[in-house]
């Protein structure tokens, strides 16, 4: 008999729900089930592994709150599967009418979950590999340094502005040996320069603060912290399994830091074909026009995981798309691949993957649409041509790509 393991995670502590078959009076089941709730500490952790469950089911809550959760059933041989928040709340309130939302009633829904989708693995959220993983913390940590070091920096110019005005506004890039930008790391006093010297010697400005000097330092230690992340990722995208998919972003003109947010989004690419490793294609009627229809599911997952697959919002009268869905960090991440390698033409790519997107950015922009709404079509088209050159690489006899 196998034991199923609902498990609902906040942020100190679980709720769980261990079942060995779907109870048939889901109601009467919830106000009648003994719930267990554990603590984030030893012997929370050690009262759940006694249930000795066989599968533990979870949503992906961020990196931190089900990782430790996740880390100790893995590791004490407990299959651990993740359900979507969207798929999990329609299921709960739609299938199985479960009283207002509350932490029981979502471990009782998630263990319920596993008896009617067990046979369908679409139905859960992709586990990634340990370098997948590691790949993504390593992503998710340079974004919030990202948005660490930001105010910091504008706090700083602000302030020379009346301090030091003439450097007010230089652009200083970390070194790529990892040295500490020059302005930062001369502000700080751990990097010299006679030209910052001569010019603070001859400043208009009021002088430097104790404050502005502390805000260099911040900005220092963040810029180390990025360089050796970025190093570790370096080493981690170079994996042999990855070399396919690093070809093709060469194609596209990506970074390391773009290729690691879109492997770590999509990793790997047959997870998003069929049986028989294609596309899947299916012919459906239209809703409107009642002729046979192409589907391209494969195709549509693949640009839903990269938050680039427009949704029709309908209502009266009213018609428009929107993004909805995906990983936000992917949907900006491309967007500014967009703003950078597709749009300024000196630095446009010079192949045919520039040249087609390149083209229809410049007819949009030129027709009078919004630029926010033409950016966001181009990374939706580059993240079709994106599948179907890495279906290229692995089916090169596939044609079925749009």
């Amino acid at each position: 008999m196998i034991r199923i393991l609902g498990l609902d995670v906040s942020k100190s502590s679980v709720s769980a729900c261990l079942l060995t078959e779907k109870p048939e009076e889901l109601r009467q089941f919830y106000y009648e089930c003994p719930f267990n709730c554990f603590s984030a500490n030893v012997q929370g952790i050690k009262s759940l592994l006694e249930l000795k469950p066989d599968i533990a089911i979870m949503e992906p809550t961020g990196a931190n709150y089900s990782k430790l959760w996740g880390t100790h059933l893995a590791r004490a041989g407990v299959e651990v599967r993740l359900v979507g928040h969207k798929e999990l709340r329609n299921y709960r309130a739609n299938q199985l009418a479960l009283p207002d939302k509350d932490d029981d009633a979502d471990a009782l829904a998630l263990a319920c979950y596993y008896f009617d989708y067990h046979q369908d693995q679409r139905r859960f959220v992709q586990i990634r590999d340990q370098v997948i993983v590691r790949i993504r913390e390593s992503v998710l940590r340079l974004a919030h340094l990202n948005r660490v070091q930001s105010p910091i920096m504008n706090r700083a110019r602000q302030d020379l502005a009346w301090q030091f005005p003439e450097v007010a506004l230089v652009r200083s890039l970390r070194g790529e040996s990892g040295e500490v930008p020059l302005l930062w790391g001369w502000l700080a006093g751990e990097r010299k320069s006679t030209r910052y010297d001569r010019l603070y010697a001859q400043t208009a400005g009021l002088g430097i603060t104790d404050t502005v000097r502390q805000h260099a330092k911040r900005i220092c230690d963040l810029q180390r912290e990025e360089h050796a992340i970025e190093g570790e990722l370096r080493q981690l995208l170079a994996d042999s399994r990855f070399e396919p998919y690093r070809q093709v972003f060469k194609k596209f003109g990506f970074g390391d830091r773009l290729c690691a947010i879109v492997i770590s989004q999509i990793f790997p690419i047959e997870g998003f074909l069929d049986a028989n490793g294609k596309p899947e294609v299916k012919i459906r009627q239209g809703r409107n026009s009642k002729k046979p229809t192409k589907r391209h599911l494969s195709l549509r997952r693949f640009q839903k995981a990269l938050g680039a697959a427009p949704s029709l919002v309908a209502s009266g009268d009213s018609k428009k798309t929107k993004v909805v869905g995906g990983s936000d960090l992917c949907r900006k991440a491309l967007w500014q691949w967009v703003y950078t390698r597709i749009e300024p033409k000196r630095s446009r790519l010079r192949n045919e993957i520039g040249k087609t997107l390149g083209e229809q950015l410049d007819a949009e922009k030129a027709s009078g649409r919004p630029v926010k709404l033409v950016r966001n079509r181009v990374a939706a088209k580059g993240a079709r041509l994106l599948f179907r050159e890495l279906v290229k690489a692995y089916c090169p006899v596939e044609s079925n790509v749009k």
